[in-house]
């Protein structure tokens, strides 16, 4: 898929003043729900609102959405609000019932897109539209995989595309309900600088309470746009309550995000350097993250140690490790003194855990 400038034509036709934002409730449950959130963001940073019309569930038995009656509520919100109006699709029968509804923005959930059948096969049912199109990540983090849908859909003659971040999931247990992983969305920004990016903090947190932070993250990476859900009484939501905030708290993170203005030549270059400075902090937490998660096994190798009374140091096996890492290194361009520095600093923080174990 070539870097198209064309691909934000469809984005700056908005010609806002603010980041993109997308919001409404997880799902459509009745008409009476959709169009009172409709009416409480129509005067809002919100110019997209969105709700789930099927909703592809991990387990049978739970609420699937209201199907194709919740399109006439959204066409309903639309003509009273002015909002253009989105929903989730995933297969052809739901496309083309979007499509009779003139649904506005379509989007691809994640549970799709790690389906290259299932998004051919929408590709295939919105072939040539003018919709806006956008694909979220799989549940995986595998970027191959989720630029792979966008080019299918790319191919299948959809110029009005863009990505959403949702995070992904992982057995590891995190304050997030999907792990952020900012590092895979710097990479699709530094490949296709000029594919539209929107991010979805109500599904990485699936928490309402860490929503204001990662839409501040995103923003400091330079994403276009956020997706949040909102429902006007979230405690009772009929699909993910714990994650959505009511519309007056969504306007209120609007108001509270700092959004940077590139004014001038001296704007930029403090946009820019504020941006790399992002991408270094996103960087660094996941150093740290590593460095504790090789503790914790540390730990447990001490405490195998101490039950067969054998000593902390093995210098065989240390002087092994760090000649591979030393080569490794200059593999990716770091300095064997560097990463001899690096990696003997990680190892006496190792024997400290595991003398402290072994001696306790």
């Amino acid at each position: 898929m070539e870097n198209n400038k064309n691909m934000r034509s469809w984005l700056n036709n908005f010609e806002l003043s603010h980041p993109l934002v997308i919001g409404g409730p997880c799902s459509a449950e009745t008409e009476e729900q959709v169009l009172k959130i409709a009416h409480q963001l129509k005067d809002s940073d919100v110019s997209i609102f969105r709700a789930g019309i099927w909703k592809p569930r991990t387990r049978p038995g739970m609420f699937e959405g209201v199907g194709a009656i919740g399109l006439k509520w959204l066409q309903k919100a639309k003509k009273e609000t002015g909002l253009l109006i989105a929903t989730e699709v995933a297969n052809a029968a739901h496309v083309k019932l979007a499509l009779e509804h003139d649904i506005d923005v379509l989007w691809i959930g994640a549970r799709s897109t790690v389906s290259p059948f299932i998004v051919q096969e929408i590709a295939d049912a919105l072939n040539g539209t003018e919709k806006i199109v956008l694909v979220k990540n799989p549940v995986n983090p595998d970027l191959a995989l989720w630029l792979g849908g966008m080019e299918r859909l790319y191919s299948a003659n959809i110029k009005n595309l863009g990505l959403i971040h949702r995070g992904f999931s992982s057995y590891e247990k995190s304050k997030y309900r999907n792990i952020p992983e900012w590092q895979i969305a710097i990479e699709v920004q530094n490949k296709f600088p000029d594919l539209p990016l929107i991010c979805d903090p109500s599904h990485i947190s699936g928490r309402r309470d860490l929503i204001f932070d990662i839409s501040q993250t995103a923003l400091d990476l330079n994403f276009d746009g956020l997706m949040i859900e909102s429902h006007w009484d979230p405690d009772n939501a009929w699909s993910d309550a714990k994650q959505q905030v009511t519309p007056s708290k969504l306007i209120e993170i609007m108001k509270n995000l700092k959004i940077r203005k590139q004014n001038n030549l001296e704007e930029e270059y403090k946009s820019k350097l504020d941006n790399y400075r992002s991408q270094i902090d996103v960087f660094d937490q996941n150093i740290l993250e590593t460095i504790a998660k090789r503790m914790k096994i540390s730990n447990e190798i001490g405490s195998l140690k101490k039950t067969k009374n054998v000593a902390v140091l093995q210098n065989k096996r240390w002087k092994e490790v760090l000649e591979k890492m030393v080569i490794e290194g200059k593999e990716k361009d770091l300095s064997s003194e560097f990463t001899r520095k690096i990696f003997k600093a990680i190892h006496q923080e190792s024997i400290n855990h595991q003398e402290k174990i072994i001696n306790s």
